[in-house]
């Protein structure tokens, strides 16, 4: 089920975000809003700088804890300011170190992200709303409908709260996790600002990766930005009556426009596209479907993600066996297409989008369907 929502909304436009708490999360605020923030209080622009630097590149838990500043400054910001916008409630580890993080927002509302390292690379997947709106049948967070947009702050904190959890800086960024990035662009937008610049992170725009279920208008606004950083599109069939079943947005904008804008942002940045596609038995997996998109995608500059499902259990839907999975890529590669046949992680800790957060939030009876 598809919730109204202005998918071309900007920063703090959209249904849902909420009141603006009264108390400035300090990740979610760029370099020159922190000068002019302090300068409020008296102090001189070099501890916006002094500051930005503990928000995000330090480990620092407390105001407290920031030994360069002076004492009045730290009351001050104690009183007025906000270090971490969320908590860690729950955290779950699998085998192979992929990490499940379910954090809990000032509000009450949950939200999970993942850390998965790997050789070479250190991955956050992070969400960008509270639920989401786009209700794909397949996947655990929109069961539960959208609540808000997740602040910028919100977003960045989730980074740095998991490199503090872990002691490691994460070198890749994917907005795979809940939510759809594109209907909170501004947040996200910003929040990426903030995690790329040097004086933080320092997470090249190379290394961002945003996903979409396929706003168009949203793509088109990237694009303009021309920022090189890897588009996502989650596809997930090659005919408009299936994708509109699996992805209801696909009624507002079909695969014809989709693909449109696709080739747009390809033109605009000289960036590849990755498109997903979760393969679903007995739904998206026959040789007529890998034949389908093959056509599909000629001529894009492409690279195609099939995701093996993580089982729903409202749906009753599941995985092909390998040997279909294996069959599905090889007949896209024939086709010439770049193809990836990506291998579960964390699968024994519920890492799949939304899962961990339905045991706090169960979904409302029907949503979604």
């Amino acid at each position: 089920m598809i919730q109204n929502f202005d998918y071309a909304e900007g920063p703090g436009s959209a249904p849902g975000s909420g009141p603006r708490p009264a108390r400035p999360g300090l990740s979610g605020l760029s370099p020159d809003e922190l000068e002019t923030l302090v300068a409020a209080w008296g102090e001189p622009a070099y501890r916006a700088r002094q500051l930005f630097s503990w928000v995000h590149g330090g480990r620092a838990r407390s105001f407290a804890e920031m030994s360069n500043l002076p004492l009045g400054l730290r009351e001050t910001l104690a009183v007025r300011a906000v270090l971490d916008t969320l908590t860690i409630l729950e955290r779950r580890k699998a085998r192979d170190g992929t990490t499940k993080y379910l954090f809990r927002l000032s509000d009450g509302e949950t939200v999970e992200a993942v850390w998965i390292p790997a050789p070479g690379r250190r991955t956050v997947c992070l969400s960008s709303q509270v639920g989401c709106a786009i209700g794909c049948r397949f996947c655990a967070t929109g069961w539960g409908g959208l609540v808000r947009n997740l602040t910028a702050a919100e977003i960045v904190d989730q980074v740095r709260l998991i490199a503090r959890d872990t002691g490691q800086r994460p070198t890749n960024l994917v907005f795979m996790g809940m939510g759809e990035p594109l209907a909170n662009y501004g947040n996200v937008r910003r929040a990426m600002e903030l995690l790329h610049a040097p004086a933080g992170f320092g997470i090249g725009w190379r290394h961002h990766t945003l996903s979409t279920s396929g706003i168009v208008p949203g793509i088109r606004r990237l694009a303009g930005e021309r920022l090189p950083i890897t588009l996502a599109v989650s596809l997930h069939a090659a005919d408009d009556e299936t994708r509109s079943m699996l992805v209801p947005v696909n009624r507002r904008w079909p695969i014809s426009e989709l693909l449109k804008a696709c080739r747009e942002y390809v033109a605009c940045t000289g960036r590849r596209i990755s498109f997903e596609y979760v393969l679903i038995r007995g739904v998206n997996d026959t040789r007529r479907d890998a034949r389908r998109l093959a056509g599909l995608l000629a001529g894009i500059l492409s690279h195609v993600n099939l995701i093996p499902l993580n089982r729903v259990p409202e749906v009753g839907w599941e995985a092909p066996p390998p040997a279909r999975q294996r069959e599905f890529a090889r007949l896209l590669e024939e086709a010439g297409l770049s193809v990836t046949l990506r291998q579960e992680r964390g699968g024994e800790i519920e890492a799949a989008c939304g899962q961990l957060r339905r045991r706090y939030a169960p979904a409302p009876s029907g949503v979604g369907v």
